[in-house]
């Protein structure tokens, strides 16, 4: 007996249906989940379009991109940044996957990945680095969150290609 439950309610939602949601993202495209049966999915929410460690973030799946097409899988980028802010970061390094833009935070709520930081010596409200993976039937099977960003890609590309 699965039925859908808000990704971001505890205990965990793992194994758990995600509820179909639709998104603007770049390419004048709106992402809906359920136009991606039959695919895993990435879903990584990062802090913010050209930082350093984003950058370097989108540079790693870019560079794997291939191989997690050819594990059946797609890519999607999620930050709270504008669809203008996405389009000028996905060509600047020549991102082959889109940008979910989530300006209102739904996502961000349903993943549960808005978190206070300490930026500079402030208390900051914003993205905690994260990943998750949906199978082929629409279930959260993975989450990474807290994400450092090195070796990171290769782990998700390692999970990706176990799932059967």
């Amino acid at each position: 007996m699965d039925q859908d439950i808000a990704v971001a309610e505890r205990p965990s939602a793992l194994n758990r249906n995600v509820p179909d949601f639709s998104a603007a993202m770049t390419g004048n495209q709106t992402f809906q989940l359920s136009d991606y049966k039959g695919k895993k999915i990435v879903l990584y929410f990062y802090p913010k379009d050209n930082t350093p460690g984003c950058t370097t973030e989108g540079i790693q799946f870019r560079e794997m991109y291939s191989q997690f097409q050819a594990a059946n899988a797609e890519i999607f980028g999620v930050s709270r940044d504008s669809i203008r802010s996405h389009e000028g970061f996905k060509e600047k390094l020549a991102l082959p996957f889109e940008l979910i833009s989530d300006p209102d935070e739904t996502l961000c709520t349903m993943f549960d990945v808005m978190k206070m930081k300490n930026m500079y010596g402030k208390k900051v409200r914003g993205i905690e680095r994260s990943t998750f993976i949906i199978d082929e039937s629409g279930k959260l099977v993975k989450e990474w969150r807290g994400v450092k960003v090195p070796g990171h890609i290769d782990e998700v590309l390692e999970f990706v290609k176990a799932l059967t």
